[in-house]
């Protein structure tokens, strides 16, 4: 990554306090900033609040921002709905990919594509950029007329999430436990994909919520930070995962 910690923030959390829509609440005053090109990881264990952090950076209606604020580009956009983030270039790859029956991967791509940027490519020049995306994904062609994750595997499904990024050409994209169910050869692969699409976008920020070491040892992000009961207690380099893997949790709370 280059220096980039002159230039302005792309997305920005301060004092984030969030809750479900019948007030329990999950975050408790998060602070996160994401400079261009930067890759951070978010860890913590289960129930600390990561997949929540990642709904609410969406705008999911499930839950409420009780105080604090997030800005993308400057903008504030805590009232903005997830349609209006994706718009703007915020992109989530989900935990558990949804199936769209009817709807092929081109088809939803060509839609997405429209709806991102206002572009409304021919069938062939999107059919041209997803098979060249799709060589370099190590995805088998034939995907593309599939229907959207309808019979997948769970390798295949997470490398369809990479490949839909590679295409909306985000600014911002959340990676919520992108490596979850995966084997460490589908891990390398979907890795090696994220950092293919970085390659292209130099500019990109990532936001990637683990729940492992593994993913960062092929990601290698720039700053790591523990989420544990809706608050980072701690953030730094590779060396804050790798005292996790050591000590567990338990050292952080």
């Amino acid at each position: 990554m280059s220096d980039t910690r002159d230039s302005d923030p792309i997305f920005e959390v301060t004092g984030l306090h969030a809750s479900t829509t019948d007030g329990v609440e999950i975050l408790r005053g998060v602070d996160l900033v994401v400079h261009p090109g930067e890759i951070h990881a978010l860890m913590g264990p289960n129930g600390s609040g990561k997949s929540t952090l990642a709904s609410v950076l969406l705008g999911s209606p499930e839950y409420e921002v009780t105080s604090g604020s997030v800005r993308f580009r400057g903008d504030e956009i805590t009232d903005w709905s997830p349609d209006v983030r994706g718009k703007a270039g915020i992109f989530l790859a989900f935990q558990y990919p949804l199936e769209v029956a009817g709807v092929s991967v081109i088809n939803f791509l060509r839609q997405a594509l429209s709806a991102r940027k206002g572009l409304d490519l021919s069938v062939l020049e999107l059919r041209l950029s997803i098979m060249d995306w799709m060589d370099r994904l190590g995805m088998d062609p034939s995907f593309a007329d599939r229907y959207v994750n309808e019979g997948f595997s769970g390798g295949e499904k997470k490398r369809n999430e990479i490949l839909q990024m590679a295409i909306l050409e985000p600014e911002m994209a959340i990676l919520d436990e992108t490596d979850s169910g995966l084997d460490i050869d589908a891990l390398r692969v979907v890795a090696d994909g994220v950092n293919e699409v970085r390659s292209d976008r130099t500019g990109m920020g990532v936001l990637a919520i683990t729940h492992y070491q593994r993913l960062l040892d092929h990601l290698r992000p720039d700053v790591v930070h523990i989420l544990i009961d809706g608050r980072i207690v701690e953030r730094g380099g590779s060396e804050i995962a790798e005292r996790l893997e050591r000590e567990g949790y338990e050292a952080f709370r």
